[in-house]
C-alpha cells in the first residue's frame, strides 16, 4: 500500500483505499471537497543523486473543480524553473512543466489516453542540482485503477 501517498496529512487521514489493481493504487477522501487519485511508484529510478525522497506518479479528479484527469509526478527533489521534463510511453513523449517538486502534464486527457493504452512510462526530469533522473513506472494496472476513481467521483 503507497501509505504516504503526497497529499496534506489531513487528506491522508480520511481518505478510502478503493483497491490496488496491479502497481496501481486508487483512493478517495471528501476532505476540503471530493478527491480521487490513483498513484504509483517507479519500477525502477535511475540518476546520479545521492539523497531523494519518495516518488509517486499520480492522476486525480475534483470534481468540484472540474478537474479531471490530472497527471502530476512527486519528484522527490527540487526541479530547476527551467526542467525539461518529458513522459515517453512508447515512441511517443509528452511535455510536462515543473512546479517546485511536482511536474505536470501540459495536456492530461492525451497523456491518459496513452496510458491506458501503454505498458509503463518513463519520466525524465532535471533536478534544480542540474542531476538527470529516469523514472519508470508499469502501466499494468492503471486502467483498472483510473476506472474505481472515475467511478467514485462520478467522472465518466
Amino acid at each position: 500500500m503507497l501509505a504516504t501517498a503526497p497529499l496534506s496529512a489531513h487528506a491522508q487521514a480520511k481518505a478510502d483505499f478503493l483497491g490496488a489493481f496491479g502497481n496501481w493504487e486508487a483512493y478517495s477522501t471528501d476532505a476540503g471537497g471530493k478527491l480521487c487519485y490513483i498513484a504509483a511508484v517507479p519500477t525502477k529510478s535511475e540518476g546520479k543523486y545521492t539523497r531523494r525522497g519518495d516518488i509517486f506518479l499520480l492522476v486525480s479528479h475534483r470534481p468540484q473543480d472540474n478537474s479531471t484527469g490530472v497527471v502530476s509526478l512527486e519528484a522527490g527533489y527540487s526541479y530547476g524553473p527551467k526542467s525539461k521534463i518529458t513522459a515517453k510511453i512508447g515512441g511517443k513523449s509528452y511535455a510536462m512543466f515543473p512546479d517546485g517538486g511536482h511536474s505536470f502534464a501540459y495536456e492530461d486527457a492525451p497523456l491518459v489516453n496513452a496510458m491506458i493504452r501503454g505498458s509503463d512510462i518513463v519520466i525524465q526530469g532535471t533536478s534544480s542540482r542540474g542531476t538527470l533522473t529516469t523514472d519508470t513506472f508499469s502501466l499494468t494496472g492503471f486502467t483498472a485503477a483510473y476506472k474505481a476513481a472515475s467511478t467514485a467521483c462520478g467522472v465518466k
